[in-house]
């Protein structure tokens, strides 16, 4: 590979270069998840406020899976710029409805007591809005309620109908043949984001009451590793041992989907154990390793917009690939959205990469090496040589990223291109710093602040989240974003009422054919 990488993207992007126009229709779309906080920073018990409308039905609004974990959710965009604008306008909307309360601005959570206090996401009545309560119940029962109160931000992405046609892919089997080798080709490669966006290396010690774990003490109200990145993407966050063992394959649609359903239909005893119904209240929609196909926890999956009632992978199966979702973007709560631009146009320049890239087929001692570098550089990414694994060999962290960073450079040339001005390349210049120099990085300056200004992760996190607050209340915002908003949330409680009138069968009816697999 070394020497190799650059040479094979650029025979591909010399079919790009005249023209250029087919890479300014990349499209993208941010899903942003923040927990509600009361001014004194616990979790807010409140409900879902009704000024935003309905959980169930609203567009750009929802929760996750606490009723105080807000998820805020932009259309797609032709431009960066403009999927912020909508971010923020959404921010806006929600921050003049929050009645004082204020939204945590990291990715790792706020002052908690026990699991029982954190509240479930609630939909409504109907059959799916009570499938959406019982199967974040179920996550409750599988990993406990603390672990699912992370947040993160999800990166949309997709490639527009002149860049494919430029690339000589022209049916929609091709384009998810495409979209699965840039899957593999991001999971090899994903730890290099982490390291550069990564934004939680510390923690509240309230966080870690009851977990196994090897932090140390950064003062006496927060712990650390003094090289982690991102311990959300680390055995702290989205980690199961119920999962640990399971190898999905993405090397085709078809294999993609036999490993999903296993998954989906294969039981496992703990699951089995604590059973579907306890006291009389289903507390699991099911026994298997994965209740329904979001559970399975990886940092990047196909994505195909679903019809009401249909399961993703039935969608992947029945249309292909539309869109890849990243999912191991953590928020970095120096910037008011958790994201901005530049990072944007790297995200960008980097998915290009491994679309363009040789994807060899994965392995599942693959999946398992890929799991170790990525740990590695969770919790030691900024340790000077830090050593990684790939297919020939142990490589430097830093000199395997230089390697990704050349190869990335002319796609970022060639976006400026496209768009004009020099944005994508000083993108690319700024990750390039974050690996000369890892004090750059936003995780090395969470640590760095806190020291500086001697505030524990909580009051550090706090006071970013009142320059949050504050931002949002003083920042104009268009009357008809506003009435738009406003609009939206009154008809997503009319409809939720009239998904909650439709309903026909019993809960248990339509759970049975809900969870129906093809």
């Amino acid at each position: 590979m070394p020497g190799s990488l650059a040479d094979n993207v650029s025979s591909r992007l010399s079919t790009l270069a005249e023209p250029s126009s087919a890479l300014c229709g990349l499209l993208r779309g941010i899903e942003k998840e923040s927990l509600r906080i009361t001014p004194d920073g616990t979790l807010s018990q409140r409900p879902h406020p009704q000024a935003l409308g309905s959980a169930l039905a609203h567009s750009s609004i929802t929760t996750d899976f606490s009723e105080a974990q807000l998820e805020l959710i932009t259309g797609v965009h032709p431009s960066p710029e403009a999927c912020l604008d909508e971010l923020a306008d959404i921010h806006s909307f929600v921050f003049e409805n929050l009645e004082g309360e204020l939204l945590w601005p990291s990715s790792m959570p706020c002052l908690m007591s026990s699991d029982d206090a954190i509240p479930i996401g609630q939909y409504g009545t109907s059959n799916i809005g009570q499938a959406k309560t019982v199967y974040r119940r179920g996550l409750g029962v599988r990993y406990g309620r603390l672990m699912q109160t992370i947040s993160g931000i999800h990166y949309n992405f997709s490639v527009p109908d002149s860049l494919w046609q430029q690339l000589g892919i022209t049916s929609q089997a091709q384009r998810t043949e495409a979209y699965f080798g840039l899957i593999r080709n991001f999971r090899r490669w994903s730890w290099l984001l982490i390291y550069a966006f990564g934004a939680s290396p510390a923690v509240c010690k309230s966080f870690t009451r009851q977990l196994n774990h090897n932090l140390k003490p950064f003062d006496e109200g927060s712990l650390h590793l003094p090289y982690a990145t991102s311990l959300r993407m680390g055995p702290l966050g989205y980690q199961s041992s119920a999962q640990s063992n399971l190898h999905v394959s993405y090397n085709s649609l078809d294999n993609y989907a036999t490993s999903m359903l296993q998954a989906l239909t294969d039981q496992y005893q703990p699951y089995i154990d604590q059973g579907v119904m306890q006291d009389g209240k289903r507390v699991q929609l099911n026994t298997a390793i994965l209740q329904i196909e979001n559970e399975f926890y990886g940092t990047i999956r196909p994505k195909r917009t679903i019809q009401p009632g249909e399961r993703p992978v039935t969608a992947l199966k029945a249309r292909g690939v539309e869109y890849v979702e990243v999912r191991c973007v953590d928020l970095n709560p120096f910037l008011p959205l958790g994201i901005d631009a530049t990072q944007i146009r790297f995200l960008d320049t980097f998915l290009l990469l491994c679309l363009l890239a040789d994807s060899p087929q994965d392995t599942e001692s693959e999946s398992k090496a890929l799991l170790a570098n990525q740990q590695l550089v969770v919790e030691q990414g900024r340790e000077p040589d830090l050593v990684l694994t790939r297919e020939d060999g142990a490589i430097g962290l830093a000199e395997w990223a230089t390697e990704l960073l050349q190869a990335c450079e002319p796609i970022a040339e060639l976006l400026d291109n496209c768009h004009g001005g020099d944005a994508y390349a000083r993108a690319h210049a700024e990750q390039a710093a974050k690996v000369a120099d890892a004090e750059t990085t936003p995780s090395a300056q969470v640590l760095a602040t806190m020291a500086k200004d001697e505030v524990p992760f909580f009051r550090f996190t706090m006071q970013c989240a009142q320059i949050t607050a504050d931002y949002f209340r003083q920042r104009e915002f268009s009357a008809s974003s506003a009435e738009r908003l406003t609009a939206e949330s009154t008809a997503s409680l009319q409809r939720q009422a009239a998904i909650e009138a439709a309903d026909e069968v019993d809960f248990e009816t339509f759970l049975e054919s809900y969870l129906a697999l093809p």
